[in-house]
């Protein structure tokens, strides 16, 4: 039996692949784990890029625990169990009037991966979706169940917010959600200079800023989101349209341009120059997370990094300098966006404003050293990791970024001595 991740990089042999449907069948799981000796690690839909998930023991897929379990109206409130999939959460959300407050800009992920990995979204005035979880079910090592918010063991709570599976096995989730809103969503081409220049402007007029550049040129598609009141009468995208932008363009062809520079690696810098022509200026309103989240089938590998925001200039100048500088062929444009800062403790934005910046590789193209000069960069700006992001940084780093990593790691010896939920790449990351 072997399992592997969505991009195709990291693969596993566990003992036993099991797909509970209850939450007593997830404690039945842990506790025959634990009478085996075996280990146990929890899988979504497998976007991680790190071989967080990976396991030679029990494998749990949380696949039937899907769907909301309760509405709290007056609060604005939901539970859902963990492993219901963004794709199903958003669009159930919507037909009770709410919405989450913010969103990532893909919606494969199962809610308690997302959340366990530090999935963001952007929007200096708003956080990750972790910020707006207020209770969590888990199942701990022993096997018993526990729920947890701010007033009932509040530092496992805030530990397993963002917790890589290290805690327990989350099988309720309860969020705060929001009245639903739409977005004014503008695309518009650019030039990298004048958008780096002007960004916090941008970030500062709008709610939501992406902004995609293109390496080896010097261009870049930015996207702009305004939420909007219920009276606004912007329209969506034509059908034709989104299909032209989202499945021909973004997907069917890219994965064919893709597939060539794989093959012929010097034609990159002529085909970025015109992938940033055919992706050109569009404006439409529509609910929010379809705004928000697009498709993605073309497979790649990602590192994502977190900055002070202060650092995006330098960040993106010494990232450049080195693509130009090297033998190095990047079809996949840089991502850059921003959130406010949060309080939750293995957040990469825990108290602190970020500007996040991550670098592509199409999966069957070598990097060419690229991941690794854009490390070495982002030291030098106090960079955290995404967690489910290729990176090579450990404890030691790690405990000098989060200023409650010792109180993370206090927390995990009380729930999990044995380390039951550990495995070899949680243990380079939070130590033994």
């Amino acid at each position: 039996m072997t399992w592997s991740n969505w991009a195709g990089n990291v693969t596993a042999a566990p003992a036993r692949f099991v797909e509970p449907h209850s939450a007593d069948q997830v404690a039945g799981a842990v506790q025959q784990a634990a009478n085996r000796g075996e280990r146990v690690r929890v899988v979504g839909a497998g976007h991680s890029f790190t071989p967080l998930c990976a396991t030679d023991g029990t494998l749990l897929r949380l696949t039937h625990l899907s769907g909301i379990l309760d509405v709290d109206r007056p609060r604005r409130r939901v539970r859902v169990t963990a492993g219901t999939p963004l794709h199903v959460l958003n669009p159930a959300l919507e037909a009770l009037g709410l919405a989450l407050p913010n969103l990532g800009d893909i919606d494969r992920q199962g809610i308690a991966g997302a959340i366990a990995t530090g999935t963001h979204g952007t929007g200096i005035r708003h956080q990750g979706i972790a910020s707006a979880v207020v209770g969590l079910v888990l199942v701990l090592a022993d096997g018993s169940t526990v729920s947890v918010d701010d007033s009932h063991d509040a530092e496992l709570f805030q530990a397993a917010r963002v917790g890589l599976g290290a805690f327990g096995v989350v099988t309720e989730v309860e969020l705060q959600c929001v009245p639903a809103f739409r977005l004014r969503a503008v695309e518009s081409p650019g030039r990298l200079d004048e958008v780096v220049e002007g960004y916090e402007q941008l970030v500062h007029e709008f709610d939501h800023v992406d902004f995609h550049w293109f390496p080896h040129t010097d261009r870049v598609l930015l996207k702009r989101n305004s939420r909007v009141t219920p009276d606004d009468p912007g329209r969506p995208q034509p059908a034709w349209r989104e299909w032209l932008d989202e499945r021909l363009l973004s997907n069917t062809i890219y994965e064919g341009l893709n597939r060539v520079a794989s093959a012929r690696p010097r034609i990159v810098p002529r085909l970025n120059r015109v992938s940033s022509r055919v992706l050109g200026a569009k404006e439409y309103t529509d609910t929010s997370w379809k705004v928000f989240c697009t498709s993605r089938d073309v497979r790649f590998r990602e590192s994502e990094y977190a900055v002070p925001r202060a650092s995006l200039p330098a960040v993106i100048s010494a990232l450049r300098g080195w693509i130009d500088t090297h033998d190095v062929a990047l079809p996949f444009p840089v991502e850059v966006r921003s959130t406010g800062a949060d309080d939750v403790w293995l957040s990469t934005a825990y108290e602190r404003e970020n500007a996040y910046v991550a670098v592509h590789q199409y999966r069957r193209m070598d990097d060419g050293g690229v991941f690794a000069a854009f490390e070495s960069i982002v030291r030098e700006h106090a960079g955290r990791p995404h967690w489910g992001k290729l990176h090579t940084l450990g404890a030691e780093d790690l405990s000098r970024l989060y200023p409650r990593f010792g109180d993370v790691q206090r927390v995990r010896d009380r729930v999990d001595p044995d380390r039951r939920f550990a495995n070899a790449h949680l243990t380079h990351l939070l130590g033994p």
